[in-house]
């Protein structure tokens, strides 16, 4: 038996049965009967059996609602065969896994490759059909019969033999891997165990269940389950370079009021923060970082302009997007590069310092200059101008000065932040 990574399991071919059952178990006899009561025609199913048993069934490929392999005929002409069976919904998958957590003894019974009655008469109760009935069991095949045929028949009597060893794989066509089953069964015993320890009361209903929404598990009962999961996977590894974002330049016009060229823009500049927040994510002490702060869409604006350079109607419609004309975008995109948000901040408001604030802003003026040395400086709220030139040091709240000097009317930033309010107001003397 070959058992894939996938959603797939294929059991190598079985030698032949010759003098022996097809199915010992129950409900490798359930399924038999599924099939003797679906088949039209009983010769065509005895002759599938005499195949069958003659071992010309090759290997079985199983997955989520199907079952295939190729069969020969006596002739040694070999047929494609598949069998059908309706996958479980969302919703009854859900009942199922709820009845079946309450009891540890369906989860040993299936650890050990059983399938108890009550299982089954349990997953009834709860809606979940787990065996085929009749008309359960669809048949296709190359050699094009409309009904069961020698080869499809030969396929059920040969899948009936693997039945007998693992429940599994009738689990897995009616859409559930071994592996995620088990998981899901773990994760909602562990959980109900720590509500039961805990006194608290059962869960509400999921009110999604049944509308085809995942059914999830609370943060803090998939904790308590960590020492009986298995372990999570790796992370991915970094890409090389961030990926390309499609092309929109297509033949027919797009729909009004939907600018492609921007919208390329968006997905380029997606794509390279998606690839910051990844490698940033994978930096060693990445946990221990403080989680930073989202920004609001006038300075996602800005900092998108300082990252794309626009010009023309993109430019516009950014200096609209961040609250700003277009002619104050350039002052908002330096401040950006100087600070981020904290630059933005000293660019925009005017605020009064408190007196303690004020106080020490004071304190730092006076020491920065020897006496009689220093410009002469006049105050306005958070800003201080050097008289007769055109040079300004602005005090922002985080206890920095950035220096600032004046374009064409404009205060706009000259620099980084400094601690040192003389230093600051240097570097704008200097450019001044």
């Amino acid at each position: 038996m070959n058992d894939s990574d996938g959603p797939e399991r294929t059991f190598a071919a079985l030698p032949p049965a010759a003098g022996r059952g097809f199915a010992s178990s129950w409900w490798g006899q359930a399924w038999l009967k599924a099939l003797e009561d679906t088949a039209l025609d009983g010769q065509q199913l005895k002759k599938g059996r005499r195949l069958a048993r003659e071992g010309r069934v090759g290997a079985v490929s199983v997955r989520p609602g199907r079952i295939t392999a190729l069969v020969q005929d006596r002739d040694s002409t070999a047929y494609r065969s598949d069998v059908l069976l309706p996958q479980l919904s969302e919703a009854e998958w859900d009942r199922f896994l709820d009845m079946a957590s309450e009891r540890s003894g369906h989860i040993a019974a299936l650890l050990d490759r059983e399938m108890p009655p009550h299982l089954v008469e349990d997953a009834a109760a709860a809606g979940v059909e787990l065996l085929p009935g009749i008309g359960g069991l669809e048949p296709e095949c190359s050699c094009e019969a409309w009904d069961h045929c020698p080869h499809t028949g030969a396929l059920c009597y040969q899948v009936a033999r693997l039945l007998d060893q693992d429940p599994f794989v009738l689990l897995l066509m009616r859409g559930r891997e071994e592996r995620r089953l088990l998981d899901e069964l773990q994760v909602r015993s562990a959980a109900r165990a720590v509500r039961e320890a805990s006194g608290a009361a059962p869960e509400p209903a999921d009110p999604l269940a049944g509308q085809g929404v995942p059914h999830g598990v609370r943060a803090d009962e998939a904790f308590a389950a960590r020492d009986i999961l298995p372990p999570l996977p790796a992370p991915p590894p970094l890409p090389a370079e961030p990926g390309l974002p499609p092309s929109l330049d297509a033949e027919t016009d797009p729909v009004a009021g939907v600018d492609p060229a921007a919208l390329e823009v968006l997905a380029a500049d997606s794509a390279v923060r998606a690839f910051a927040m990844l490698a940033d994510a994978l930096a060693e002490g990445h946990e221990r970082q403080p989680v930073a702060h989202g920004l609001t869409p006038e300075q996602d604006a800005v900092r998108l302009a300082a990252d794309i350079r626009p010009d023309g109607q993109l430019s516009t419609r950014l200096a609209s997007a961040s609250g700003r004309q277009r002619a104050d975008l350039d002052a908002a995109v330096r401040a950006w590069q100087y600070g981020g948000t904290a630059a933005l901040a000293v660019l925009d408001e005017e605020w009064l310092p408190g007196p303690e604030e004020l106080a020490r802003a004071r304190a730092q003026l006076a020491a920065a200059w020897e006496e009689g040395e220093g410009p002469q400086l006049r105050a306005a709220y958070n800003r201080w101008t050097a008289t007769g030139s055109g040079a300004q040091v602005r005090y922002g709240r985080d206890g920095r000065w950035w220096p600032y000097r004046k374009e064409r009317g404009r205060w706009v930033p000259a620099g980084p932040a400094d601690d040192d309010p003389a230093g600051a107001l240097a570097g704008a003397l200097s450019d001044a």
